[in-house]
């Protein structure tokens, strides 16, 4: 029997197929003829004590244009159990919802659900504040909601880079100096006056040289990463915030710390993880979506997507 495999993101109408590792991860199980549903999020549910959703059937037409490239069937509500696998691939925010799904597939686990990344993982390493359990690779960081404590950062390092917990693609980062005109207004944004914990990094110099993307697929690091590079005038180098992406193979250090965090992270149940490099420092541990997928393989001609279904069908057995 083909292996069932149930994919939680969002609306696949509004996929970029041209970029989306989501995509490319349909696209490669497809090809090895999995069964393929996909569900929203918003559509699980507890009934008689089991968690399900409203799960489509998904199939690949013969066409690969936009919004053309698949064929949904009529939603059934199936029980998160009954699939070999299942993919947590909803973007950020990390918000009240986001909490709470990852409450129900805690739960559909404890039924006998096969969940990448789980539940448990995904609340426990919120992607700004997991750098934090490896201070050996951070830069200084600073947590807090109280504007005299980023004041007086700012003032010990000179340059710094403001960002929300809860965000993704580089919305709401902020790089402020001393002699900024709107460090306050920065930061009562960021803050919602003093009421919302925001993060506090120096800023790092080598972001010039790209924000590096490097995939742990179960522990194992990709060997080419992709350094998105800020465009002119930028401080952020997301793809989402203008900037371009280069494949590159891995540094000597950036292997050494995807070797070093790539074990401890799979022993914590994270199958695939997205860490951001600049430098020498790790900035961020993605593990809602990561993505830079086909962007990797496109310009190393390294299958990630292959490498994925690989790394899953050796779990699954």
């Amino acid at each position: 029997m083909s292996t069932r495999l149930l994919v939680i993101a969002d609306p696949v109408a509004g996929f970029k197929i041209h970029k989306d590792s989501t995509y490319a991860m349909l696209r490669e199980a497809n090809k090895r003829g999995w069964e393929l549903w996909v569900t929203l999020a918003d559509d699980m549910r507890v009934h008689n004590g089991s968690v399900e959703t409203a799960a489509q059937r998904l199939t690949f037409t013969a066409t690969q244009e936009y919004k053309h490239w698949f064929a949904l069937a009529e939603p059934q509500h199936l029980a998160l159990k009954d699939f070999d696998a299942v993919l947590m691939r909803k973007d950020p925010p990390f918000d009240q919802q986001y909490l709470y799904a990852t409450h129900l597939l805690t739960l559909a686990e404890a039924q006998g659900a096969r969940v990448f990344n789980p539940g448990q993982t995904l609340r426990d390493y919120n992607e700004k504040l997991a750098i934090l359990k490896h201070p050996q690779f951070t830069a200084p960081t600073l947590v807090t909601q109280r504007a005299a404590d980023i004041r007086a950062f700012l003032a010990e390092h000179g340059d710094v880079i403001l960002k929300p917990l809860d965000g993704m693609g580089g919305m709401g980062i902020f790089r402020i100096r001393p002699d900024d005109a709107n460090i306050g207004s920065i930061i009562e944004m960021l803050t919602a006056n003093e009421t919302a914990t925001i993060m506090a990094q120096r800023y790092l110099p080598a972001i010039k040289d790209g924000d590096k993307r490097v995939l742990i697929i179960d522990g194992q690091p990709v060997d080419w990463c992709l350094a998105r590079i800020p465009k002119a005038g930028e401080t952020r180098g997301n793809l989402a915030a203008g900037g371009t992406g280069v494949a590159r193979p891995l540094t000597a250090k950036d292997r050494e710390i995807a070797q070093t965090l790539g074990p401890e992270l799979a022993a914590k149940g994270l199958f695939l993880v997205g860490l951001d490099v600049i430098g020498e420092h790790v900035t961020e541990i993605n593990v809602t979506s990561p993505t830079c997928f086909q962007e990797i393989t496109d310009q190393s001609g390294i299958d990630v997507a292959a490498l994925f279904i690989d790394a899953l069908e050796r779990k699954l057995a």
